[in-house]
Order: structure tokens, then C-alpha cells, then sequence
């Protein structure tokens, strides 16, 4: 159902981003993410690193690092998928938040609400440089 491709959206060394390998209709399971939690308080450690832009808020008190492809899905405002938070599951589910067209890149606002057009760091960071 998805695959791991070039994307145009990410402007990284690697450039992935999650593909669809068929039409996926809303609502559908897209892929089920374990997780790996941490204290927050251990975060400044993972902030020294890249992962730090890769991490997820995990409840209250911790940030999350998901396995799979959990952590390859590109950030759209407009996003194709959403995803939530299964904690007694230890996943982050993602589902098809529109109809998705194989061939198509899924996309999932990293805000974690599909409506949230809250600039993100890496957007306000931009807009300060123009």
C-alpha cells in the first residue's frame, strides 16, 4: 500500500517521503508506527542530533521516536492523512485523512490537526530570514 520514494518536498540529504502504491480511500489504515518513548527531560540530548526534527510529541510528559515509516512522512497544511496516537498500542496510526491517488506522496500536517495552519519551526524560521 505505500513505498518509500524520492520526494520533491524535502529539501534534505535523502529526500524520502511515503508514496501510495495504490488508491487508498479515506479513512483506510495507511501503517501503524511503533513507538520509542522518552522523558522530556531527556530531549535536550536527542536535540543535539537531526532526530530532534524527526521527534513527535507523546502525551504530556514525553517525545516519542517512531519506527517504520513513521517518521518519513512529509509535513502539508493541506495534508492527505492524519494520524493518532495509540498508547495502548505503543503506535502512531496513520489514516487516509482525504482519498489518496496511487502514485500520490502522503502527506500529514505535523501541527498533529489536519486544520492547524500554525507556522511550524522550520516555516518561521524561513519567514524571519526574509
Amino acid at each position: 500500500m505505500i513505498e518509500i520514494k524520492t520526494s520533491t518536498l524535502s529539501d534534505g540529504e535523502f529526500n524520502r517521503g511515503v508514496f501510495a502504491t495504490c488508491d487508498i480511500n479515506e479513512g483506510t489504515l495507511i501503517h501503524q508506527a511503533p513507538v520509542i518513548a522518552y522523558p522530556n527531560d531527556q530531549h535536550e540530548h536527542i536535540e543535539q542530533t537531526l532526530l530532534a526534527d524527526y521527534a513527535f510529541e507523546y502525551g504530556l510528559n514525553h517525545t516519542a521516536i517512531l519506527l517504520g515509516y513513521g517518521m518519513l512522512f512529509n509535513h502539508s497544511y493541506q495534508p492527505n492523512a492524519s494520524y493518532e496516537i495509540s498508547f495502548e498500542n505503543q503506535t502512531f496510526n496513520f489514516y487516509a485523512h482525504t482519498p489518496i491517488k496511487m502514485g500520490e506522496e502522503i502527506l500529514i500536517n505535523y501541527n498533529g490537526d489536519e486544520d492547524d495552519q500554525e507556522l511550524l519551526w522550520f516555516d518561521r524560521e524561513e519567514e524571519s530570514e526574509s
